[in-house]
């Protein structure tokens, strides 16, 4: 009697999931005999679903079909190997066809090989190419592209044992692609249809993502990005109903504050703070600055940032305290008196920027040691980092970068000081990172400002995450838009910025032309869909926003 069976290598414990496969054995000898797994054919490797214990001679089944199908001499010595898509086309007219296919396949991490067979013209051609392949050891998905009478997929079907697809191209002479000839296949022949060459290659990824793990990720970023881009356009589209609202508002923008009672009031670019006693009183006005001046009043723009921010302090108490007490107007918090470190403390994930002080200007002057830290040579604009940096800078009459060593040796900050909110700042924007990404967004780089309470307490102040303060892009189209060499696609006042710089000198001339009332409602709308994208809330719609700042603060500026 003889019996098909596999041994567990074993040694001195139990059964091993990791098994040998023999090939056939005599009942007398077969817990002494074990063979070398090669010597079974590849297209059985599967029937053989036993495990024996050499010490107690039972079996066992194997845990799945998926772990005797994929098990081979290769994931032994932990060397998988990578997956093949050949894209077999009928004449060199498919080419470009076949060339959108294979694109695709890249993207997804699969490895293509395009050749021409006709199944009519030259089948003898065709059958030796895929006896080529079938020796290949390699897991392949086959999609062909052929038209008219598509005998090309339907004769791949029936000489190869891997799943084939069929993408036939469009054809003048169909208005389209050949249906009729590319779904009617006979019986026992059986190639997937799919006309859309993304969606093919797509699903030959699926497929082989059952082998590989690493496609399996990259399909699910590429699924994760097709819901990212929905997600945008239709915040994106939302947005722009808001437009009358915006207009509406233009002449009502909370430009300047003036509280009664003698408050003292310090006036920042765009945050007027005063002096509440107890607490600090923070109002976000509409001005929009740039070139160290401001050019124009944003609708809204004061109540996005300051909701923005409050958003995102509730969300990470976890991380640090912050100096939030209140929110009781969209344009107001209420905070917590503190004494800010004199350092602001830039957090970037991304080599990028266009301004003196950005990484990637001091990298393209061939600067590789930046704020402490040395930057390998080869990096390009807009590149992910391989982790995130803190590269901090001084918060003087003209900001400076600075390491960390002359933080403390310039006394800015002790040790034990700018180490917790290093670490602050770093966990804060990883999980930024992680939330941006959800909702759409690549949180490019950011800043934080911190202090002490007057209990001693270290808090994080001032923003977080604003559109003002951090840089965001849209993830969606951020790996096609590098490898096209573009810029990222983001959501910004750049524009804004570029019509002064072409229509003034704003450094220096005296007077400012009036922004364009196109581009002031198109960056309020900017700024709410940023807010929506970032919070997934609906912006909400106030009066008048000056109308009701004291009434609202009135009660935090008693002594």
């Amino acid at each position: 009697m003889v019996a098909f069976v596999t041994f567990s290598f074993h040694l001195k414990g139990p059964i091993q999931n990791k098994f040998d496969y023999s090939r056939r054995l005599s009942k007398n000898n077969r817990s002494s005999l074990r063979l070398k797994y090669s010597s079974i054919p590849r297209s059985k490797k599967f029937w053989y679903n036993s495990v024996v214990s050499e010490s107690q001679n039972t079996t066992r089944p194997t845990s799945s079909f998926n772990e005797r199908f994929l098990y081979s001499e290769n994931e032994r010595n932990s060397e998988k190997l990578r997956p093949l898509v050949p894209i077999l086309m009928g004449s060199n007219a498919d080419l470009d066809r076949c060339q959108k296919i294979a694109a695709a396949c890249r993207q997804l991490g699969l490895d293509t090989e395009l050749r021409i067979a006709s199944a009519h013209k030259i089948p003898e051609r065709l059958l030796d190419i895929v006896q080529t392949y079938e020796a290949d050891p390699r897991p392949k998905v086959y999609i062909a592209v052929a038209g008219r009478s598509n005998a090309l997929s339907g004769v791949l079907d029936c000489a190869v044992s891997s799943p084939v697809i069929s993408c036939p191209p469009y054809s003048d002479s169909y208005g389209g692609a050949d249906l009729f000839s590319s779904i009617r296949m006979p019986s026992g022949v059986a190639p997937a249809y799919i006309s859309e060459p993304g969606s093919a290659a797509l699903f030959a990824a699926k497929i082989l993502a059952i082998y590989d793990e690493r496609i399996r990720e990259k399909v699910q970023e590429l699924q994760s990005s097709y819901r990212e881009r929905l997600y945008v356009e239709d915040v994106d589209l939302k947005t722009k109903s808001y437009i009358p609202k915006i207009r509406a508002r233009r002449e009502q923008c909370l430009s300047i504050t003036s509280l009664p009672g003698n408050l003292h009031k310090r006036q920042g670019k765009v945050r007027d703070q005063y002096d509440g006693k107890d607490y600090m009183i923070l109002i976000t006005t509409d001005r929009q600055s740039a070139f160290d001046r401001v050019l124009a009043s944003i609708p809204f723009k004061g109540q996005v940032l300051n909701q923005t921010s409050a958003w995102w302090f509730e969300r990470t108490k976890h991380i640090i305290p912050n100096h939030l007490v209140d929110v009781p107007h969209p344009y107001v918090t209420v905070a917590k008196k503190c004494q800010p470190f004199p350092i602001e403390f830039v957090v970037r994930g991304y080599i990028t920027g266009s301004t003196e002080t950005s990484l990637w200007k001091n990298y393209e002057k061939g600067i590789r040691h930046y704020c402490g830290i040395t930057f390998r040579d080869g990096l390009v604009k807009n590149q992910k980092l391989e982790e995130n940096v803190l590269t901090p800078t001084t918060k003087e009459a003209n900001d400076r970068p600075i390491s960390p060593e002359e933080i403390v040796s310039e006394k800015w900050m002790t040790r034990e000081e700018f180490e917790y909110c290093k670490r602050a700042a770093l966990e804060l924007f990883a999980f930024g990172q992680r939330v941006a990404r959800e909702h759409g967004l690549i949180l490019v780089d950011t800043k934080y400002e911190f202090g002490r309470d007057k209990d001693g307490n270290i808090l994080v102040i001032d923003e977080m995450h604003t559109p003002d303060s951090s840089r965001y892009w849209l993830s969606h189209s951020y790996e096609e838009r590098m490898i096209q060499g573009k810029e990222p696609e983001n959501i910004d006042k750049e524009f804004l910025r570029l019509w002064f710089r072409d229509h003034c000198d704003p450094y220096h001339d005296t007077v400012l032309p009036e922004a364009p009332e196109e581009l002031v409602v198109e960056l309020s709308r900017r700024y709410i869909m940023l807010y929506e994208l970032i919070t997934w809330q609906n912006f909400s719609w106030d009066g008048d926003a000056a109308s009701s700042l004291w009434e609202a603060v009135k009660p935090y500026c008693k002594s």
